[in-house]
């Protein structure tokens, strides 16, 4: 009797925290790991950075096109950030989940909310926390890249942020780098395996029970 077909279905790993918190470098740290997982490209209308690259970095679009694509439910979430707005698409999203293939998601708490509205049953939440409000208006500061008046916008924003993290599934503190990306990486490990994602596995597990 041959061996019942085990394969996994992806799931949609969403990292979430303040700006500064230091959600994107814990990103970059699992993607060079994972060769199973992969960055979820939004839309946006937001203008190009010096170095980004359309359909690598973002999608960029202008504000009628993105106003188009949330008419024709093109996307799995969506929501305005400082004044650009940001989806996910949906048909690249759910043929990586049918090929086993796992979605890195670095969006806000609007975008997990609706996220976890259109696949409950897929998304795994993660929320990242700065060890205190002094270290992250350091690192805000640490990039050079705002004005007083943006920074103090990003801490006022991240207020609102931190108050969402009871909704997730698993809050880290990122006091360490290191620590943090081994405790993220045992999260994602450990949904791998969960049994709902093991397609075929009753099928093995009555085979099993069959044998002499």
């Amino acid at each position: 009797m041959s061996t019942p077909d085990i394969h996994r279905r992806g799931l949609l790993f969403v990292l979430s925290s303040p700006s500064g918190a230091g959600k994107s470098t814990i990103s970059r740290r699992l993607l060079q790991g994972n060769p199973q997982l992969s960055m979820s490209v939004s839309v946006t209308t937001r203008p190009p950075r010096p170095g980004e690259v359309d359909g690598k970095d973002y999608h960029f679009v202008d504000h009628a096109r993105f106003k188009a694509m949330v008419a024709a439910g093109e996307f799995l979430e969506h929501a305005t950030v400082f004044g650009n707005r940001y989806g996910t698409p949906k048909p690249p999203v759910l043929t990586q989940l049918m090929a086993g293939r796992d979605i890195l998601f670095d969006i806000d708490w609007q975008g997990t909310q609706q996220l976890t509205e259109s696949a409950e049953n897929d998304i795994v939440r993660v929320f990242v926390l700065p060890p205190s409000a002094p270290e992250l208006e350091r690192r805000l500061r640490g990039r050079a890249q705002d004005s007083d008046a943006v920074i103090a916008q990003r801490m006022a924003k991240a207020n609102d942020e931190m108050s969402h993290w009871a909704e997730y599934d698993y809050v880290i503190v990122n006091d360490d780098l290191d620590a943090s990306v081994a405790r993220v990486q045992a999260i994602l490990t450990a949904e791998r395996l969960k049994r709902r994602r093991q397609v075929g596995l009753a099928d093995m597990v009555r085979a099993l029970q069959l044998q002499p």
